[in-house]
């Protein structure tokens, strides 16, 4: 009888722990979803510099009582300008969104705004990226749902599409809503 190698089982034993691993990640719920530790949370603290002369907004524009966004956004970012019309249709329907200009030069970010117009109520600067940091940013642009209280009700990481509007954020607007 034949003796087998170690070296002989070793490959079929790699592939089938690697099969495992391929169909367990196919089944995730989402496999694009980024946790967020902020989430049911109160939202860490808004620290931005004011945007030329636009309204800026600090920490108790979080708990007015009224659902809002915190979108993360730059004039470099290629999704923002994708997602931008969405957040434009958001706030002709009377939606409150805070934008967080991030990581820009404030002639870029005021450049931007007055080619594609201005979705927020207020907006401030982050140059340095502390707050994003603060708020666990992953990139831009990101979007938080925010309750009337200040507290995290959704964390989305890219770009408001369509579809995002209608699976997500709305969605969530109507859970802070509620709460």
């Amino acid at each position: 009888m034949a003796r087998v190698s170690p070296l002989m089982i070793l490959p079929p034993v790699i592939f089938a722990g690697l099969a495992a691993m391929f169909v367990w990640g196919m089944n995730r719920d989402d496999p694009n979803a980024l946790p967020s530790a902020f989430a049911g949370k109160q939202a860490p603290a808004v620290v931005v510099t004011p945007l030329a002369d636009l309204p800026v907004f600090a920490d108790a524009d979080l708990r007015d009582g009224k659902v809002k966004l915190v979108n993360f956004w730059a004039s470099w970012c290629a999704p923002c300008r994708a997602e931008h019309p969405n957040l434009e249709k958001l706030r002709a329907e009377g939606v409150t969104i805070l934008g967080v200009n991030y990581k820009d030069k404030p002639e870029a970010a005021l450049g931007f705004l007055a080619e594609l117009g201005n979705p927020y109520a207020a907006v401030g600067a982050d140059a340095s990226g502390r707050m994003g940091i603060d708020w666990g940013l992953y990139g831009v642009p990101e979007t938080f749902v925010i309750d009337g209280e200040g507290n995290v009700v959704l964390r989305f990481p890219g770009p408001i599409t369509e579809r995002v509007l209608e699976s997500d954020i709305r969605p969530a607007m109507k859970e802070a809503a509620a709460e």
